[in-house]
């Protein structure tokens, strides 16, 4: 019973349980997950700034496209009275 119990033991120190090497192996591999998760993160950020900008700046252009009409209408208008 004991050496029943023994080779239970010794096939579990050597295959089932884990080293404190695959241990520290696996906490470098979530470090590295977590960096790149964050720098992804960062740089998601800055791209949804960037859209913004560039929304902000489509939007004035369109705003100045259709003073530009306006304008342009109002001419083309007078033009026609004389």
């Amino acid at each position: 019973m004991r050496k029943i119990a023994g080779g239970v033991i010794a096939l579990c120190a050597a295959v089932g349980c884990a080293t404190s090497g695959d241990v520290g192996s696996v906490r470098k591999d979530a470090q590295e997950a977590r960096q790149i998760a964050e720098e992804a993160n960062q740089k998601a950020s800055a791209a949804a700034a960037d859209a913004a900008a560039a929304r902000a700046a489509a939007e004035a252009a369109a705003a100045e496209a259709r003073e530009a009409n306006q304008k342009a209408d109002r001419i083309f208008q007078r033009s026609l009275h004389k």
